[in-house]
């Protein structure tokens, strides 16, 4: 099976852990996108949606699906969303899709976390993915020497096929950082959290997933953490 296949099947998956007359938490990427597809055909049985991103907001009301503001939600039932890299332990690295902190923000408030993703996404040790990490732009720099302190190489992130800088739904701006190995997701977390500067890091460890769907080419497997 192809990789989209794989998405699909798992996005497939996911469904069943939709909660019915509830709103939902729905995340950016591409095995996102599968996944809000695949909602559209029951889109009657919920409420409606909190998007992660701008982006994952108009694919929603492009299906007809009602888009929620999250200061009028009193709670999410599930959040649904992909990971970069997952751990054994359910552990994330998020934002390849830039929409890191409106992710760990809808994360944070919802009952159940299902990551969606296919096989390959599955590490004992995370960090051969740059770990994206949104920063003010005006404390970027100051925050890139911190990074370097702590081992890894920030990497300013661009529109792709173009020199311009990538800024995020939130005015933010992206260190894409290389060269870690990350034996201890929650503390690295932590550390960066405490960057005067930083937005947030896509580190998903404190709130991770609660259940991962993973697509194999022996079909999805389910991982509870």
């Amino acid at each position: 099976m192809t990789q989209d296949e794989l998405k699909q099947e798992v996005a497939r998956a996911a469904i069943a852990y939709v909660v019915d007359g509830e709103i939902i938490g729905v995340g950016t990427g591409s095995t996102a996108n599968f996944f809000i597809d695949e909602l559209a055909l029951v889109k009657h049985r919920v409420k409606g949606a909190v998007a992660s991103s701008e982006a994952t907001a108009a694919r929603l009301r492009a299906h007809g699906i009602a888009v929620f503001d999250l200061n009028d939600v009193d709670a999410i039932a599930v959040y649904v969303d992909g990971a970069d890299e997952i751990t054994p332990g359910g552990a994330m690295i998020k934002g390849g899709g830039a929409a890191l902190t409106r992710e760990k923000i809808v994360a944070s408030v919802s009952g159940k976390f299902v990551c969606i993703a296919d096989g390959s996404k599955l590490v004992e040790t995370m960090g051969n993915f740059p770990l994206p990490v949104e920063v003010l732009p005006m404390a970027r720099a100051a925050v890139a020497r911190q990074l370097r302190a702590l081992g890894g190489e920030p990497r300013l992130r661009l529109k792709a096929g173009s020199d311009e800088v990538f800024i995020t739904d939130n005015g933010g701006q992206i260190l894409d950082v290389g060269g870690l190995r990350i034996t201890d997701p929650a503390g690295l977390e932590r550390e960066i959290d405490q960057i005067v500067g930083v937005i947030a890091v896509g580190l998903f460890a404190r709130r991770g997933a609660d259940v991962c769907l993973l697509g194999t080419s022996e079909g999805v497997k389910t991982l509870t953490f």
